[in-house]
């Protein structure tokens, strides 16, 4: 059965256990790199969410990532609240992947 991580601060990432998350405690951006880069190399875990505080502080690991199908590394807000990135990253990789832009502003 494929498993999917959590990788962040504490307060962020607790919650994920309730939905059958595996969660890791990383307390600074280089831990949390040095777990990505664990499971992202032996493909345990096909889906990595990772709090965007870590995500947006690291985004050389996460290019070396970016083009390989497995795993799939997604940001998630973390406990204080949104940074707008994970939005903006799942808008970059829509636009990617069918060559425009769908967004609806009202």
């Amino acid at each position: 059965m494929k498993k999917i991580a959590c990788i962040g601060d504490k307060d962020s990432v607790l919650c994920f256990m309730a939905i059958g998350c595996s969660v890791f405690i990383a307390e600074s951006a280089e831990e949390a790199a040095k777990i990505l880069r664990k499971f992202a190399s032996d493909e345990s875990y096909p889906i990595i969410f990772l709090v965007e505080k870590y995500y947006n502080a690291m985004p050389g690991v996460i290019s070396d990532y970016s083009e390989r199908p497995l795993p799939a590394i997604i940001s998630l807000p973390g406990a204080s609240g949104s940074e707008g990135s994970g939005l903006a990253n799942i808008k970059a990789l829509v636009e990617k992947a069918i060559g425009a832009d769908i967004t609806f502003n009202n």
